[in-house]
């Protein structure tokens, strides 16, 4: 785990970034529309190394992109604009465009959650544009994988930064990242981890109906 300084015009954000390794790790997604709750009544209830807030749903709760748990999926598959974080049936995990890999009924996916945008497309290139962003800064939570195939999960909680000032910081930073795809982010924004017996405790603002868990294998 470390946590980074960001300087922004607005003020300091401090991201917390977590590297896993994932044959060491057990990843799941998980999704409740009926009973969303809170980042830290996840945690409570899932007792997991670490949970973070999945990707956007409506006012009622429902995933506006697929969403895959235990092999069972709800939700439609985004275009080629977003991208998606997936766990096959054989637990091979990746952090993918979904330009580069769309979607794909037949493969076994254990586990899954789409998003958008792609903050660093596959390669380490820079995913968002300046003139793509409307400027908007708010908090952010983002999946990622380096390029030697570990997971990263990194949230800035302060809410300082747009969505192409925090492309620019991972591509251009020294985590090696080969994609990161941006979670929702807002007041669903939340991260709960244990290292050491010392947790790490961003909740988020609002309840969510889906969250990724990781556990010790």
């Amino acid at each position: 785990m470390r946590q980074v300084r960001v300087e922004t015009e607005e003020g300091a954000e401090r991201l917390t970034i977590v590297r896993l390794d994932s044959t060491s790790v057990r990843f799941r997604v998980h999704y409740d529309p009926t009973a969303p709750r809170p980042v830290s009544a996840w945690a409570e209830r899932l007792q997991p190394l670490l949970v973070v807030n999945g990707g956007y749903f409506t006012p009622e709760n429902k995933t506006t992109g697929l969403l895959v748990s235990g092999g069972k999926s709800w939700g439609t598959s985004y275009g080629e604009f977003a991208g998606s974080f997936a766990v096959t049936s054989d637990g091979q995990v990746s952090v993918r465009w979904l330009r580069e890999q769309p979607f794909d009924p037949d493969e076994p996916l254990a586990e899954a959650v789409q998003s958008f945008p792609m903050l660093v497309k596959p390669g380490g290139v820079m995913g968002f544009p300046a003139d793509a962003d409307d400027g908007r800064r708010a908090r952010r939570s983002v999946v990622a994988q380096d390029r030697q195939g570990h997971i990263l999960i990194i949230v800035a909680p302060r809410g300082y930064l747009s969505l192409h000032e925090l492309a620019y910081f991972l591509a251009e930073s020294d985590l090696a990242l080969d994609a990161a795809l941006n979670l929702d982010g807002g007041f669903s924004t939340g991260l709960w981890l244990k290292v050491n017996g010392t947790p790490v405790e961003i909740d988020s603002l609002v309840p969510v109906p889906s969250v990724i868990s990781i556990e010790r294998r």
